[in-house]
């Protein structure tokens, strides 16, 4: 394993781990972040996902892209929760009304203290932050640990772990968006996806879930058996219509292991990603930009230029019970860990 430290920007850092196969994982301080995923394909390294080159590009553009998000990933309607029965007003965007990834500013705009580990067959990067009580309208003084490993069999696992004083709400996911084709202006049509889901969450046209737990038997987003995500975007299914792709949740068996849950494979068939997590739900977000991409590394993203999976417990799990329980007692450590193994 080895390990290059670099300035990123923004006061930030790029520290990036290289295992025995030459795959690279590239971090930043800024947002607890992924900026580069990297293998070799036929002798020529390709980049799997996307990012930018600056910490300064991600404030600009889009501070989600590849970001540990918190305190609260999805929207929250209206930005209102109970805990105890005590009514909560979180910090919510002045466009939709609703509280988006924890508010804005949250982690995904902060610099994370951060140490280094260097194992024989792994290494790792843990990104440490305290987010103060009432921070954006959340109870509880929140210490939060982001760690990322690269092993050296291709593995990128991500665990992030939350322990608060109070009763608090705590639902943190990575924002991490893949192309396998390490191109931004090919777009992911032609990917073909497999996911363990038999069960979605139908949204209202401002993207809050509407509360049901729909099966996707049926529909465009029956993912059981692989298909191309074109699928997808060509149907008249309403749901994929009215975002203009994916942007769901879609529910996962939860056993409190670590489950295979979805497989992305790449146009050529030369590289695929296996994602693994101990989460009850993974939002897929197909980068629905439409001509508002932004330009990353000198291309301008192409619309459906990505695909996210945003392990988690379900947006809305503060409302409906069905969906998830994302309430973090006080003094007890929750973690949420996903392995991506890059299958080649």
């Amino acid at each position: 394993m080895q390990i290059k430290e670099q300035e990123f920007g923004n006061d930030s850092h790029l520290i990036t781990l290289i295992n025995d196969q030459k795959t690279e994982l590239a971090v930043t301080d800024f947002g607890a972040r992924i900026v580069h995923l990297q293998t070799l394909i036929d002798g020529t390294k390709r980049e799997l996902i996307l990012g930018f080159d600056h910490a300064e590009e991600y404030l600009s553009k889009d501070a989600y892209i590849g970001a540990t998000i918190g305190r609260t990933a999805g929207r929250i309607a209206k930005g209102k929760f109970y805990l105890d029965n005590q009514e909560y007003q979180a910090k919510v965007s002045e466009e939709t009304g609703h509280c988006l990834h924890g508010g804005d500013p949250s982690f995904e705009k902060k610099n994370w203290p951060y140490t280094i580990i260097k194992g024989e067959n792994e290494a790792s990067v843990i990104f440490y932050l305290t987010s103060p009580n009432q921070e954006n309208g959340f109870p509880g003084n929140l210490d939060v640990e982001a760690r990322y490993t690269l092993t050296n069999d291709d593995v990128w696992r991500i665990s992030i772990r939350g322990i608060s004083d109070q009763l608090t709400l705590f639902n943190p996911t990575n924002h991490v968006y893949f192309n396998l084709t390490g191109d931004v202006t090919e777009p992911i049509d032609q990917h073909e996806l497999w996911l363990a889901s038999q069960f979605f969450a139908p949204l209202q046209k401002d993207l809050i879930p509407k509360g049901e737990v729909a099966p996707v038997k049926g529909t465009a987003f029956d993912f059981t058996t692989p298909k191309v995500l074109s699928d997808v975007f060509i149907s008249d299914f309403s749901q994929a219509k009215m975002v203009g792709g994916m942007d769901h949740p879609f529910f996962l068996q939860k056993t409190g292991q670590m489950n295979q849950v979805a497989k992305l494979t790449s146009p050529d068939k030369k590289v695929a990603i296996q994602v693994a997590t101990n989460v009850g739900s993974i939002v897929l977000f197909t980068a629905n930009f439409g001509d508002d991409a932004p330009v990353m590394r000198g291309d301008k993203l192409v619309n459906h230029g990505g695909i996210t999976f945003e392990t988690q417990e379900a947006p809305g799990s503060e409302r409906f019970e069905s969906f998830g329980d994302i309430t973090l007692l006080p003094n007890q450590a929750r973690e949420f860990v996903t392995e991506y193994q890059i299958k080649k």
